[in-house]
């Protein structure tokens, strides 16, 4: 391995190879379920470098492991136990190289952080609508490479929805510039599509062109209490026959995840008075504030016509609009603080969520007594994360580590019943990888596998991830 790490210097200069100290923030996972140990923490500065990394890697036989912002929530990003892979970080790659406005789009590298293209569209006057908790520090090419969703799903789709052209580095460290800026192109296979979802198996996304929007001229929030899943549905119907694609976000949340924000951050104001669930909307205007705000009320008036929902609150500030999104982007961190805990990034037809969400609690409650649901998501794309915490009182961790291949199992099997998924916008990575291998249909694994084994015939990607 010598020889390797040489050649490594070479390529990115001795101090972007970190072999000694402490390497955590690299081999361990945001969760701190996966940690592994790397050989060496490789940080090209340029798509150049990343190729000569990965002609290196392929001379000596080594695994490559490429990582983002390390935010994954599957174990996908860190490597594995053996000290032989090569941890490739991409942070370095952040530069904004071309911002188009008449043709909306922005070519980012993979490095940037999501936040800093949200400021870039932003000061161009325009829209990146990707949002998510942790756009802080999540990166653009992480983000594609899981497909990531996030809260505006409903209106601007997932990631791949908003990006029109990749910049790849193969197996063997050629390089794919398919940077277009096109909306169509019909000249053969869609290879951007391949690598996008991906997670770094079939090849290094080192940057991308994206969509940008309009900036809306007017944006609302409010948050509503209801008494049912069902109710959400109903209110879920009125909103999109009212606001159409000027709704763009729609969460909900049940009352135990609400009571655990209250608990680990009491100083967060709470609107609304406790609710079986708990609804987020929020729209986007063209026309200006004031006619945005006279159809969100008449909206909610309607609603609470028909009975869909008991009360509600319209934000009257953006401040006001990010206290009541800070609620919802704290369960995640409410969680973590109440112990570990058994997520499900799960994706299901909207019209079968209430059925599902009932049945499935109660046979939760049944085989693990005193269990703890925290259901919460994206209700208007049908992504619900719907996350099982131990007993009061149970050690969290002696749950997770006893009990989650039956929770898993339980879940997993409601899902495959209404045909669901067992990941929305998460991923697979090592996490799910056996339950992808026994849930997915063996001809569709034997066409991943196909893929696979085309563009990277060595399985020197990130191995053990996805297959």
């Amino acid at each position: 391995m010598t020889a390797l790490l040489q050649a490594l210097r070479a390529c990115v200069g001795p101090s972007q190879v970190l072999t000694e100290g402490d390497l955590s923030a690299w081999e361990l996972d945001w969760r701190k379920r996966f940690r592994g140990r790397a050989l060496a923490v490789v940080r090209p500065a340029d798509t150049a470098q990343v190729a000569a990394v990965l002609q290196a890697c392929a001379a000596h036989g080594a695994s490559v492991v490429p990582q983002g912002g390390n935010t994954g929530l599957v174990g996908g990003g860190v490597p594995d136990a053996s000290g032989t892979q090569v941890l490739l970080s991409l942070t370095r790659l952040n530069r904004i190289r071309a911002i188009d406005r008449a043709n909306l789009t922005l070519t980012a590298e993979a490095g940037c952080v999501l936040q800093a293209v949200q400021q870039a569209a932003a000061e161009a006057g325009l829209l990146f609508p990707l949002s998510l908790a942790a756009e802080g520090s999540c990166t653009i090419g992480g983000n594609l490479a899981t497909n990531a969703g996030g809260t505006q799903v409903l209106r601007f789709g997932n990631a791949r929805e908003l990006c029109l052209g990749l910049e790849v580095v193969t197996a063997d460290g050629q390089v794919w510039d398919g940077l277009s800026g096109l909306r169509k192109d019909n000249t053969g296979y869609d290879l951007r599509d391949l690598f996008i979802g991906s997670e770094g198996t079939l090849g290094i996304i080192t940057a991308a062109t994206l969509k940008l929007h309009p900036r809306p001229a007017a944006s609302g929030t409010a948050l509503a209490a209801t008494g049912s899943l069902a109710q959400c549905v109903g209110l879920l119907q009125l909103a999109q026959a009212r606001l159409g694609a000027g709704l763009t976000g729609f969460e909900v949340m049940n009352r135990f995840a609400l009571e655990l924000v209250a608990r680990h951050f009491p100083s967060l104001p709470r609107p609304l008075p406790a609710a079986p669930w708990t609804v987020l909307l929020e729209q986007a205007d063209s026309e200006g504030e004031a006619p945005a705000r006279a159809r969100f009320e008449a909206l909610l008036a309607a609603a609470l016509e028909e009975g869909l929902i008991d009360d509600a609150v319209v934000a009257e500030s953006l401040q006001q609009s990010q206290a009541l999104w800070h609620l919802r982007e704290s369960i995640p961190l409410a969680q973590a603080q109440e112990g570990p805990n058994i997520k499900h990034d799960i994706a299901l037809p909207v019209s079968a969520i209430p059925d599902f969400v009932a049945r499935t609690d109660a046979a939760l409650a049944r085989a693990f007594p005193g269990v703890r649901l925290v259901d919460f998501g994206h209700l208007g794309d049908g992504n619900l994360h719907y996350n099982v915490q131990a007993p009061e009182g149970q050690d969290a961790a002696q749950f997770l580590a006893q009990q989650e291949h039956a929770v898993n199992t339980l879940v997993y099997d409601a899902v495959a019943a209404v045909g669901g998924s067992i990941s929305a916008e998460h991923g697979v990575g090592a996490l799910k990888r056996e339950e992808l291998a026994q849930r997915k249909p063996a001809v569709a694994l034997q066409m991943m596998r196909a893929i696979k084994q085309a563009l990277d015939p060595q399985h020197r990607l990130n191995p053990g991830r996805v297959l």
